[in-house]
């Protein structure tokens, strides 16, 4: 009887993406609360934190002059200016997670997950979603964070980026008060990826 091995399973660049206002953040939080066995990369900004944010946790906070410092010396995988402010992955954080074993996942926006496929073709690109764009344009204004021309710059983004889902290999609709049911489908999508015939095996 011929024995057969499945192929080893390699830890997986999972990209969580989308426009703002689709709950990138509570999903994310949430998926820590489960103690997965995952990797979620800190991200890096320019921005000041909001009051229920910690510097470490849910971003690293830091001044611009140290952010130009990182971009000069090649410490980013990734960034762009996000509404006025820088955001970008430190790599060693990405590669070293990698290399532990562990699958990663990243929450950036929809241009910055454009430039990760770009550089590691093999990474799994989520995106995440609303019901119908009028939703989204209701959660946006229920926020309450902008300004009314900050507002619409952000809603007008968020529909040009509407237009880009076809780049991405899912995507997860976040329904309004089914938060488990949106990390139950994330889960299940990683899950299928390891058990892909052939694996995907991410080169940074």
């Amino acid at each position: 009887m011929t024995s057969f091995a499945p192929p080893p399973s390699s830890p997986l660049l999972i990209v969580i993406s989308g426009p703002s206002g689709v709950g990138k953040d509570t999903v994310i939080q949430r998926m820590k609360e489960r103690n997965l066995p995952i990797h979620f990369v800190v991200t890096a900004t320019t921005r000041p934190p909001r009051p229920d944010e910690r510097h470490g946790v849910d971003y690293f906070f830091v001044s611009r002059e140290a952010f130009a410092r990182m971009i000069e010396e090649d410490e980013l995988l990734e960034y762009a200016i996000v509404y006025g402010d820088y955001k970008g992955i430190p790599k060693q954080q990405v590669r070293e997670a990698l290399a532990s074993g562990k699958d990663v996942i990243m929450r950036i926006d929809v241009q910055g997950a454009a430039t990760v496929r770009k550089l590691a073709p093999e990474a799994v690109l989520i995106f995440l979603t609303t019901e119908t764009e009028e939703e989204l344009v209701r959660r946006l204004e229920r926020r309450k964070t902008e300004s009314p021309e900050d507002l619409k710059l952000r809603i007008a983004t968020a529909r040009q980026e509407l237009k880009r889902m076809h780049e991405f290999d899912y995507v997860v609709v976040n329904r309004e008060f089914a938060l488990e049911e949106t990390v139950d489908t994330i889960i299940a999508i990683i899950d299928a990826e390891h058990h892909r015939t052939v694996p995907r095996k991410v080169v940074l």
